[in-house]
């Protein structure tokens, strides 16, 4: 499951874009922590320590611990906003998680065995269609990722969601389709041509 991270942060009195600018000079990111029928909190964190966790690339399907002046509040990471001239962090909405609530959160799909595919062994190029899934789950019980393993699977032939064995009480929220997540596909020409032009070589020598 998903690794919970401690972020430290402060409370702060005004919303505005003045305000926010001066927090961003003292090097903090202005934030907003809403949800679980209460009322939205505005805090600033430390613009290093939220980096450090953005970075990762998994910050948007990780839990927070978030420590606002002594107080602990569970959240997770909705949006990070960043300046689209300078590409820094100017702003983070974070989701307040109430006990035994779900949400929806996407998944990243990791591949394995890519070296004993047989579709890829003979050529073939795994086109990865969703690097991710999205899955409603219990707030606890987050995967840190899915695992799909290429073993068997040859050119021409598509995984679909159905392969993912998901764990007890996590769905997908695309519930309408089997959808994509990737095929094997041939590279140019198609390998079933070069195969047959092989063989027909071998009988006529």
């Amino acid at each position: 499951m998903s690794q919970t991270v401690n972020i430290n942060a402060a409370s702060r009195d005004r919303a505005g874009k003045g305000a926010a600018r001066a927090i961003r000079r003292e090097g903090r990111v202005p934030g907003v922590i809403y949800g679980d029928k209460k009322d939205p909190q505005l805090v600033s964190l430390d613009y290093r320590e939220l980096m450090k966790h953005v970075q990762t690339g998994r910050f948007l399907s990780t839990l927070v611990d978030i420590d606002v002046d002594g107080s602990k509040v569970r959240a997770i990471a909705r949006d990070v906003q960043f300046d689209p001239v300078r590409d820094f962090i100017i702003h983070v909405d974070f989701l307040r998680l109430g006990k035994d609530s779900k949400i929806a959160v996407e998944v990243p799909v990791h591949f394995t065995n890519e070296d004993v595919s047989k579709g890829i062994k003979r050529g073939g190029v795994l086109n990865v269609v969703r690097h991710a899934v999205e899955v409603l789950c219990p707030v606890d019980e987050i995967p840190e990722q899915f695992e799909i393993d290429l073993t068997g699977w040859d050119v021409g032939e598509s995984i679909h969601a159905s392969a993912l064995n998901l764990p007890a009480g996590i769905s997908f929220t695309i519930t309408d389709r089997d959808f994509t997540i990737a095929t094997i596909a041939s590279p140019s020409g198609g390998i079933q041509e070069e195969d047959e032009a092989g063989e027909e070589e071998e009988a006529e020598s």
